[in-house]
């Protein structure tokens, strides 16, 4: 009986451990050709771009879990940050960014 106990816990541990880092995270090509890293900020996920004329500028940040993610985007070329969502399919990431909800702008960022 302890034997099993035992190992359904060490089963749950290894599960919790593979399972830990949600699908977002990670390296993204845009949809201009730059790349994008998600990472863990805080208890939310940072978007900051790696490459291209805003390189090293956060571009936003989600929260969210199991693909799906709501917050805060920036275009940088604009300077103006909307309200923005993320829906991951595979290994694609719809971003999309809103002005009140109806004027809408939709991107799809490939992971590297």
């Amino acid at each position: 009986m302890i034997r099993s106990f035992v190992l359904a816990s060490a089963i749950t541990m290894i599960a919790g451990i593979v399972h830990a880092e949600e699908p977002i995270v990670g390296s993204w090509k845009t949809a201009a050709g730059e790349t994008a890293v998600i990472a863990s900020c805080g208890g939310s996920y940072c978007v900051t771009l790696k490459t291209g004329k805003y390189a090293g500028r956060k571009i936003g940040t989600l929260a969210g879990t199991g693909g799906s993610y709501a917050g805060e985007i920036t275009d940088p070329a604009a300077d103006k940050t909307y309200s923005g969502s993320g829906k991951i399919s595979g290994n694609s990431l719809r971003m999309q960014g809103c002005v009140m909800k109806i004027l809408c702008k939709s991107q799809t960022w490939t992971r590297l």
